[in-house]
């Protein structure tokens, strides 16, 4: 078995699917990539079971057909070392002994039988729906903040994926800050539902460029599959069932706020670093047009206040928030103004984006309220 490929264009292959291995395998050949020549295109796989991910690279030279399993983090290092020059990989298919040629330098792995490496599981009796990769990347990133990283709540570690006859939905919560993100413009032949786990969401967003170019997915009950250009990902879904997230979004909020984004952001970044270690509360006392962010901590007698202009319609109205949660969700939003709808001291607080050009676009971010320590 034997090919020659760029070293960019390998290396860049590898490191699109090599986010999936794990430091941590149980099986030892999952340190691996997987490399499998037919004719002139080579397929290069990397897994941790729950999650496989797989690429192809069209070859100009390449002779008899094979699977080897190379050690990933030797190779990796290796190719970037190098610049834009041709590789020649050279495996003898009985010992797996890999001999890589560059230049005037030769360097040996010791490969693996790429028929010991774990393959994909099949996806059978799969639905389909196709969404353009620059939504996709958009409602991963503005979903995956809000997800617990909590391993005691396993449904709510992913993003909830909701498939309607007339919309898409993506949500994320970890009980204490929710986004949800829907598109209008997307619709699914038959309604599903399923929870993705953060991993392979990562992977998937870090490969999806800002174009228009469709990933196909196909989905069941257990198991669903990317297709973007060159790279297939499948993954193992997050079994459970996920809270009711609906129930938590308060349908009446009379006090609404309008502010400018960033000079907001701003300010409870600055009034946070007097707030106290433990609860991070920052205090919203708005009334009139006028709204006073204020917090303190006890412990080293710091307090800081700061005020800021605002168009508010309601009664007057005194909330706490979690500075951290509040400053998660408005780093994660693109538009210069935003609206904050309230309803009570207890109630969450929706943070909706004014200014949205998209108009497929829905986001709704949540923050839950503190108590007030008066």
């Amino acid at each position: 078995m034997k090919f020659i490929v760029s070293s960019s264009v390998l290396l860049k292959q590898l490191q699109a699917v090599g986010g999936v291995l794990s430091t941590n395998n149980t099986l030892p050949i999952l340190d691996n990539f997987l490399f499998e020549l037919k004719g002139n295109e080579l397929s290069i796989t990397a897994s941790d079971l729950e999650t496989t991910m797989k690429t192809r690279i069209n070859l100009e030279m390449s002779e008899e057909d094979g699977s080897v399993a190379i050690p990933a983090k030797i190779l990796l290092d290796t190719l970037k070392t190098f610049s834009d020059v041709p590789v020649s990989f050279t495996v003898d298919l009985s010992s797996y002994n890999v001999l890589m040629t560059v230049g005037e330098g030769k360097y040996r792995f010791v490969g693996q039988s790429g028929e010991e490496y774990p393959r994909a599981v099949p996806i059978e009796e799969p639905s389909k729906i196709s969404i353009n990769s620059k939504v996709l990347a958009n409602a991963i990133s503005k979903t995956i903040t809000a997800a617990t990283n909590d391993e005691l709540r396993p449904a709510m570690s992913g993003i909830y994926c909701e498939l309607n006859t007339d919309n898409v939905t993506f949500v994320a919560t970890d009980a204490h800050k929710l986004v949800r993100y829907r598109r209008t413009d997307i619709k699914a032949e038959e309604e599903a539902s399923f929870i993705l786990p953060q991993k392979p969401l990562n992977q998937l967003k870090n490969i999806l460029i800002d174009d228009e170019e469709a990933v196909d997915i196909e989905y069941n009950q257990k198991n669903a599959r990317f297709v973007y250009k060159n790279i297939i990902m499948t993954c193992r879904l997050i079994e459970g069932k996920y809270p009711n997230y609906t129930s938590v979004i308060p349908d009446v909020n009379p006090n609404k706020m309008i502010v400018d984004r960033v000079p907001f952001t701003n300010a409870i970044r600055r009034v946070s670093l007097f707030s106290s270690q433990s609860t991070y509360q920052i205090i919203f006392k708005i009334a009139g047009s006028e709204l006073i962010l204020s917090a303190e901590d006890i412990d080293y007698s710091n307090e800081a206040t700061e005020r800021l202009s605002c168009n508010y319609e309601g009664s007057d109205l005194e909330i706490a928030f979690n500075s951290k949660f509040m400053l998660d969700m408005l780093n994660n939003v693109n538009s210069e103004q935003i609206r904050i709808e309230m309803s009570e001291p207890n109630k969450a607080g929706l943070i909706i984006p004014m200014d949205n050009d998209d108009e497929g676009e829905d986001i709704l971010m949540l923050v839950m309220p503190v108590m007030l320590n008066n």
